[in-house]
Formats: structure tokens, sequence, C-alpha cells
């Protein structure tokens, strides 16, 4: 991302923050299991392509794999600051303490975000919002648009949906769908669940935009287009046509 993008004005540490100030989006990667390393992450903060990259650690969490791909992303030969946020197991999963601890954890290793997925509840999702005030983080939000750690909520099933709009309106940066999760969570056919999911989706673009949040969701070449168009201002790819679909979104995007 170069600091010169016609119609934006860079003054975040993190220019994902710039981006979504000014309604544009920006594109990313996961981070490979295969560069969970500092020198494999410091190959990835190469690629011009990546505005930030997605450190899943929901399956397994590993502290050491947050130190090495946030070294990794601050090498001497990084294109721009890349933005590193990571996804930790839900706080249901292992309990609030863990969670807490964990977010301090990773931003104190040097991450510039977290994602908290499976929000159960608005209770829990106010919960999320104080451990990253306990941990000092100085998180960016409508409310606070000069803050640079980024607090992401993801909400994942169709209880999560009926309160969609009340956890738009907390001091979060990102509010996401689990697209993927709220299928499985829906009864029906596979038509049926493909559909609701996407209403979901939708239901919580819509929140977002409302309360001028990013929303994240991934992508690939065949629908990433559509949803630059739709307004969704994180867009996540993997896989080996990742940077095929980058540009493409790049392009519709007019960056």
């Amino acid at each position: 991302m170069e600091k010169t993008t016609p119609g934006i004005v860079f003054s975040h540490q993190n220019l994902v923050l710039d981006l979504w100030e000014a309604g544009r989006p920006a594109f990313g990667i996961y981070v490979p299991a295969n560069a969970y390393t500092v020198e494999g992450a410091a190959k990835l903060a190469e690629n011009p392509l990546y505005d930030y990259l997605f450190l899943n650690l929901e399956g397994k969490y590993d502290p050491a794999a947050v130190k090495a791909v946030a070294e990794g992303l601050r090498s001497p030969t990084a294109v721009n600051r890349k933005t590193i946020i990571v996804r930790i197991p839900p706080i249901d999963k292992d309990g609030p303490d863990a969670a807490k601890a964990r977010i301090k954890e990773i931003l104190d290793a040097g991450a510039d975000g977290v994602t908290l997925p499976h929000i159960q509840n608005l209770d829990e999702a106010k919960m999320a919002v104080q451990f990253f005030k306990d941990a000092g983080a100085n998180v960016w939000s409508p409310q606070n648009p000069k803050g640079e750690k980024i607090a992401m909520l993801m909400l994942e099933d169709p209880v999560a949906l009926t309160f969609t709009d009340e956890v738009a309106r907390l001091p979060i940066s990102i509010l996401a769908c689990g697209i993927g999760s709220l299928r499985g969570a829906i009864q029906g056919t596979p038509e049926e669940r493909a559909a609701g999911a996407e209403a979901g989706t939708q239901k919580i673009l819509a929140a977002a935009k409302r309360a001028k949040l990013a929303d994240m969701l991934t992508a690939n070449t065949r629908d990433v287009e559509q949803r630059v168009k739709e307004g969704f201002l994180a867009l996540l790819m993997q896989g080996p046509t990742a940077d095929e679909a980058i540009r493409l979104g790049l392009k519709a995007a007019g960056r």
C-alpha cells in the first residue's frame, strides 16, 4: 500500500485504519502454517499486495508464533508496515481469565489487534471490550479515531444475530460474521443454510456500516469484486489464488 494513495490522508501507524476511515477496503491473507517463523513472516512482509496478515490461533493458541510473526513482519525488507491481527480461542473455551491474559500477551508480543470469535451474548461482548481496556490497549473505534490497536468481535450463530446492533455500538474496530460457522449452525438444506448465512452476513455488514466499523470477510477470485462493492472493508484471502484475488479486489476498489 503506497502512502501516496489518492484520496487518503495517512496518519496512523496501522495504515489499514486510514483506509477504513476513508471508506476503502484493506486486503490481507491468513498467515500460512509454514510461515509461523521470523523468516516466513519476513518473506510475507515483502509482498506489496498485503495490507494486513491474519494469524489464526483459534484452534491452538501459540504465543511464540505471535512473537515470531510480529518480528518477521517488521523486517527491514518489509514493503510498508503490515498490520497483524491474531485470532484466539473463544472466551467460553478456556474461560474469561485465559482470554483476558491472551489479549495482553498478544499485544505485548507486537501484534496490532486481536480477534475474539464466537461471541455468545452481549455481556460477553462487553467483557471482551473490557479485556482490551485492562490490557492498556488504545483501541481504534469511531468513538476513538486516534487509537491504533484493533479489537475484532465475531458473531457466528443465529442467536448472536439477535444482538448485532448492540455489539456494533460498542467501542470496537471490526465486527464480523463467521460465515462458515454460521452456515453450519443453521438448520435446513444446504441451499437454506447458504442463504441463511448470507443473510446473516449482510445483517452484520449493515450494522457495521451504521456504526462506521470495518467488517471482515473471507473472499476469493469469484466473489471479491462483489464484496468490495457491497462495502466490506477488510477482505481476507487464503490459498494459492490469494494474490490474484487481492489484485482483483484492488482494481475493484480503485487502489
